[in-house]
């Protein structure tokens, strides 16, 4: 029997063409015994595994999963998904870990430096016929300056690199996962860091123990010159504190891709404030972004046709349920 691999609906536009240029089909093409579909519906009766886009995964939608064996999430994050519901039925939960790092740490770049030479505020000046006002706009270099990250995982290790040309004079982080850091990198606790920094970028996943890390406290620790950058979940930071500290100049500015709620429409109190810079959780789409994260989602699925565990594995107590072996052995 064939390995049966589904990917959700959202894969498709309403008339039926995918939404992305390369999400690494072809790999699962040229797999022999592998044979995919995309999925009218969640019904995942008779999947083996699912790629799976933006669907919520709840205990009661995972009822229909008779033998499914692993759930691969097309991206990192996985607040959508029960993970304890997918390992009480025996499924493993894959992430495309490392497959963003350099897109979104090129993005958090991105908004370092709009942030800093005031691109938004500069493109409204001349599109208001403003060019007298121009030394109004004072921008600021990354040269001598202090990176702060808030999660040293792969983002925030590839931002660390990339940041070296710029010739900033420190890079801080915190993260109590971690003991040691990358050579260049010092690790200190989350007020240190929201004190000394000039760029806070927050770069964690969104957890129970991560929710609301950044709040009014946090916020009000930092230099009025700073800014601050998330590109990982809203939740992380408390966003009523956020908008006060930059309408009342507080802090200098913001570059934000994620919001609490979402979408965020065009009536949303950050939208009116001029020192922020704003993505629709899209700062880090490119081509290149989706083709790597679709070569390693779909990778994953042909180890598992293979009855190997492939890198980027969530829920790793699933390699001790026998269900889960079972199913394992079977695929190959």
């Amino acid at each position: 029997m064939a390995f049966q691999v589904g990917l959700t609906r959202d894969f498709l536009t309403p008339d039926g063409a995918f939404v992305y240029q390369d999400v690494g089909l072809d790999i699962l093409k040229r797999a022999a015994g592998i044979e995919h579909q995309v999925m009218a519906s969640t019904d995942l009766q008779g999947l083996d595994a699912v790629i799976s886009l933006t669907p919520t995964w709840t205990r009661e939608s995972l009822k229909s999963a008779d033998r499914l064996l692993a759930m691969i999430r097309f991206g990192v994050g996985y607040e959508l998904i029960d993970v304890e519901a997918l390992t009480e039925r025996d499924i493993g939960l894959f992430i495309a870990a490392g497959a963003v790092d350099h897109t979104m740490a090129e993005s958090i770049l991105a908004f370092m430096l709009a942030i800093s030479h005031r691109l938004l505020q500069k493109d409204k000046l001349l599109r208001e016929g403003r060019w007298g006002d121009r030394q109004k706009y004072m921008g600021w270099e990354l040269r001598d300056r202090v990176l702060g990250i808030v999660g040293l995982g792969g983002i925030g290790r590839k931002l660390a690199d990339m940041i070296k040309p710029f010739r900033m004079s420190k890079i801080l982080a915190f993260d109590p996962n971690l003991t040691e850091a990358p050579s260049g990198v010092d690790l200190v606790t989350l007020d240190r860091l929201m004190v000394d920094a000039d760029f806070v970028s927050v770069s964690c996943p969104l957890t129970e123990k991560t929710r609301g890390l950044i709040g009014h406290r946090e916020i009000s620790l930092m230099k009025p010159t700073a800014a601050l950058i998330n590109t990982a979940r809203g939740g992380i930071v408390d966003e009523p504190a956020l908008i006060e500290a930059l309408r009342t100049g507080r802090i200098a500015g913001a570059g934000l891709d994620v919001f609490s709620e979402e979408p965020a429409g065009a009536g949303h109190l950050l939208a009116t404030l001029d020192n922020v810079v704003l993505a629709p959780h899209s700062v880090g789409w490119t081509h290149e972004f989706f083709r790597d994260i679709g070569y390693m989602s779909c990778g994953q699925a042909v180890s598992l046709s293979r009855g190997e565990i492939p890198p980027g594995l969530v829920n790793r107590e699933v390699l001790h349920r026998p269900g889960f072996l079972k199913k394992l052995k079977a695929a190959r």
